[in-house]
């Protein structure tokens, strides 16, 4: 009777040595799935930054890119006439109302503001083109758009600009003594610390703000959130303004404004991507022609872009006088 005792207990204890093993090896598995389970929910890991000679390169060929622009487009730029409602005349003799730089004719011609247009007459007998073919009378396209219309005449242009809701001449002279006295661009050393990834934070609705520029005047802008990044262990956001749809310009500035850079804003442009991220490389933030050249309009930074660090990335501080 022991015996049997002794028997069904030694079988009542492998029965629940095996029943533990069981409920052990149950216990693995179900934790082995919720772990796995638990990895699979996890948001997929933020993209790596590819940073190698080839960005490096990338970003010195843009650098030297953008120069030849700017030296084109802006450098050049030698006078911003705001016209009045009605028929101006525009030249370089004295006694216009429009009195434009030397290069030009005495006699260019009339101008005429109405309504939204702006027309032009060229006057009679005057070597002048328009986009390349003779001039003649028409309503002009201004630089905003795709393909503006350029006045020339002894190798200067004038092209109808609009700052707000203000109409004016922008004339520009590659001879001209802005484009002889040019101090050039300079640069902060490429530096991976300051190409960073940002997350795209989407408002509500799309809408546009109005923005002051450097004239006083309110141009509208386009926009549809921020970007949320991470600089020199700062969270930070920007406030992006959309050019076209996926490609973000940021007007900025930051605590090196005024001293180590430009004082009233710099500029960086970026697209965004498939996955709601975009790439800040803020070793291609640059400053705006304004910086050396009083006659452009550029956009100030809304309050929210006025970073506290910060940014010794992009392009310095014009080493000549500032207009």
């Amino acid at each position: 009777m022991l015996e049997a005792n002794c028997t069904v207990t030694a079988t009542a204890r492998a029965a629940r040595i095996r029943r533990a093993d069981v409920s052990r090896l149950v216990l693995t598995t179900l934790v082995g799935a919720f772990a796995a389970s638990a990895i699979g929910c996890r948001p997929a890991a933020a993209p790596a930054i590819e940073w190698n000679d080839a960005v490096v390169m990338e970003i010195e060929t843009w650098r030297a890119e953008h120069e030849e622009s700017y030296k084109r487009n802006w450098v050049t730029i030698e006078g911003l006439h705001f016209l009045k409602a009605g028929t101006q005349s525009a030249g370089s003799a004295p006694d216009n109302d429009v009195v434009l730089i030397a290069s030009l004719p005495e006699r260019l011609g009339r101008f005429t503001v109405s309504s939204d247009e702006v027309s032009f007459d060229p006057e009679p007998g005057v070597p002048i083109t328009i986009n390349g073919e003779t001039a003649a009378s028409q309503v002009l396209r201004d630089d905003g758009t795709e393909e503006p219309d350029v006045v020339e005449a002894n190798g200067a242009s004038v092209v109808v600009h609009r700052s707000g809701t203000r109409v004016s001449l922008r004339v520009r002279d590659p001879h001209g003594e802005r484009a002889r006295t040019f101090r050039g661009f300079e640069w902060f050393p490429i530096s991976r610390d300051y190409r960073v990834l940002g997350r795209f934070i989407a408002d509500a609705t799309p809408r546009k703000l109005p923005v002051v520029n450097t004239f006083g005047d309110v141009d509208s802008y386009d926009t549809e959130g921020v970007v949320e990044f991470t600089l020199n262990g700062e969270t930070l956001r920007l406030r992006p303004f959309t050019t076209e749809p996926g490609r973000f310009y940021f007007v900025f500035n930051d605590a090196s404004s005024g001293v180590e850079t430009y004082e009233a804003a710099r500029f960086l442009y970026s697209d965004l991507r498939n996955d709601g991220t975009t790439i800040l490389d803020f070793n291609e933030a640059y400053n705006p022609p304004c910086s050396f050249n009083p006659f452009t309009t550029c956009p100030i930074p809304l309050p929210e872009n006025r970073l506290a660090i910060k940014v010794l990335a992009g392009e310095k501080k014009y080493r000549g006088a500032e207009p």
